[in-house]
């Protein structure tokens, strides 16, 4: 088992940053952000392969958030830039150790996930 700990959301106006955090309790192959709103389905906002440091990232985002990890523990990072309110949504922290989904943003790849943090942007 793997726990996830994410930190970092807030309210910001349109145009504004945040950077959240998740913190694994272990390794995992991939780890991956995702954000779901009231009513709607879970979807994949970035993912990257610790083993390979590739990253994918859904066309909503891309170009405004950025997915890293910590060198040195078992630390996401997801930078999130030019915030717009649409953004706005619980964001999730999700991580597998299976093979062969490394970059999947579907939420079924993904069997650890954290509680959520979230994010509020106004206009």
């Amino acid at each position: 088992q793997v726990q996830l700990v994410e930190s970092g959301g807030g309210s910001v106006q349109a145009g504004g940053s945040l950077r959240l955090t998740c913190q694994a309790s272990g390794w995992t192959r991939s780890m991956g952000w995702f954000r779901q709103v009231p009513g709607k389905e879970r979807e994949g906002v970035a993912t990257l392969s610790r083993v390979s440091g590739d990253t994918t990232y859904s066309d909503s985002v891309k170009g405004r958030f950025t997915i890293s990890q910590a060198d040195s523990d078992y630390t996401l990072f997801l930078q999130l830039n030019s915030l717009k309110p649409e953004d706005s949504a619980m964001y999730y922290c999700a991580a597998t150790r299976d093979i062969g989904q490394e970059l999947s943003l579907f939420p079924r790849d993904f069997p650890y996930w954290g509680q959520g943090t979230q994010v509020t942007v106004s206009s």
